[in-house]
């Protein structure tokens, strides 16, 4: 039969064609009604942002802070209610549209959706901005002294959270963001910084004088160390110059020393006489090393001496300041190479100006000292009664042999009558005049030689 045009059968394929370029069309108009919202929406969210006036941060704890915030927010609050408005209108005009065009689509749906979603954002947005807003302002009231009271701090901060709290309850907005309170010093923290800025103005203070004393200060204030004064640079330094004269001294008696046990007595004699004063350090340096000994052998005899006859006379070879006669109640004959006391003689040891046999009781304490040791104890032989007392009393390291001692003194006629040994610092004898010497004066006796009794420096 009759063959079909080809037109006819590429017909229903155009009318599919037709009905799915429409489907594009409305699709595409759809898109473009979008971009038109969301670009209306971001000029409006613009120019709310720029009708934000800019005011100056206002100091903590003035009157009008308040005044200023409420005035604020009723602006804000007016804005928020022409935007407001804006939104309404343009929200019945897209109604009137979605009347005209039929039934919402499932393109419509999703138009819906995101032009929600556009406007919580541009309300979170804008809450957002005034937060921050808020905080930038508080940051600026935080004040720069730290020495302001912590309660005012913190009524101030209380009266800053009560302020956005009322003004945050009267937004008209969909949600409210949570909001971190303003970093504030603790405590603590400003208390060590007090300190701190203490110890910095102490650190330069010069000190004050005793008459201007203040009141005792705190304990925090007491761990600063106050600066050196004057005062004590003085006493340190008389402390440093007394201890240098000591040592001078010490050296000066050791020299002194070593010359009395070096040399014979009339040696001994023209030295302190030509330095008077050398005489005075020696005889004070000699107290110094003796009196840390536990008994001094001066105080040994002088008690001997109190138990025998107050009638006897005594002649004190080598007295020094006169301590045995004013110990005892004997007559005591003083004799030295210089003069400490009125009482005392200045002559040589083995030349005294007393006559013959007129003494009962010779004491040498610590004063068998030179190289001519035999004749001070001739000479003590010489001035003694018959049956007279010799009392000898030296240190116990100038003694290498006490036998060959003993030895040498009966030789010169005297007998050994006692000895004391057991002192760890003196040995002391007492002999009694048996007659004449029995030697010649030629004649060596080596027991007489004693060590020299030298003092380390120290």
């Amino acid at each position: 039969m009759f063959e079909e045009p080809e037109w006819a059968e590429e017909a229903p394929v155009v009318a599919d064609l037709g009905s799915v370029a429409l489907g594009l069309r409305r699709t595409a108009t759809s898109q473009i009604k979008g971009a038109n919202r969301r670009q209306l929406l971001a000029t409006l969210r613009a120019l709310e942002v720029a009708s934000v006036p800019q005011q100056p941060p206002s100091l903590p704890g003035s009157d009008s802070e308040e005044e200023e915030e409420v005035v604020e927010t009723k602006k804000k609050l007016t804005k928020k209610g022409l935007f407001a408005g804006a939104s309404s209108e343009v929200e019945e005009k897209r109604k009137k549209k979605r009347h005209k065009q039929g039934p919402p689509s499932s393109d419509s749906k999703e138009e819906e959706v995101e032009r929600k979603k556009c406007h919580k954002g541009v309300l979170l947005g804008s809450d957002l901005a005034e937060e921050e807003k808020k905080k930038r302002k508080r940051q600026k009231q935080i004040p720069s002294n730290l020495a302001q009271p912590l309660d005012s701090l913190d009524q101030t901060d209380s009266k800053a959270w009560n302020s956005s709290a009322t003004s945050d309850l009267t937004k008209p907005t969909c949600e409210t963001p949570s909001s971190n309170p303003p970093h504030t010093l603790s405590r603590k923290q400003w208390r060590n910084r007090q300190k701190n800025k203490r110890r910095q103005k102490n650190k330069f203070r010069p000190s004050q004088p005793p008459e201007q004393a203040p009141a005792p200060a705190s304990a925090e204030e007491a761990e600063v160390p106050s600066a050196p004064s004057p005062d004590s640079h003085g006493a340190r330094a008389e402390a440093l110059r007394a201890r240098m004269a000591q040592r001078l001294d010490g050296a000066r008696f050791r020299y002194l020393n070593e010359q009395l046990y070096s040399g014979p007595s009339s040696a001994a004699q023209r030295l302190f006489q030509e330095d008077p004063e050398a005489f005075l350090l020696y005889h004070r340096g000699f107290q110094n090393q003796v009196k840390k000994w536990p008994l001094q052998p001066v105080d040994r005899i002088a008690r001997d001496l109190r138990q025998r006859p107050a009638s006897l006379v005594v002649a004190d070879f080598g007295c020094g300041d006169c301590r045995l006669a004013s110990s005892i109640r004997n007559r005591v004959h003083c004799f030295d190479l210089a003069s400490l006391d009125p009482r005392v003689t200045v002559c040589d040891m083995a030349q005294v100006p007393l006559e013959d046999e007129s003494i009962d009781v010779a004491v040498f304490c610590l004063s068998l000292m030179g190289t001519n040791i035999r004749d001070f104890l001739e000479e003590a032989n010489r001035v003694l009664k018959p049956g007279g007392l010799l009392k000898v009393a030296e240190v116990s390291s100038r003694f290498e042999d006490v036998r060959t001692f003993l030895g040498a003194v009966t030789k010169l006629g005297f007998k050994v009558i006692s000895k004391d040994l057991t002192n760890s610092h003196f040995f002391l004898f007492d002999f009694e005049k048996t007659g004449p010497p029995r030697v010649g004066p030629k004649t060596q006796l080596s027991g007489l030689k004693l060590q020299p009794c030298l003092y380390k420096r120290r």
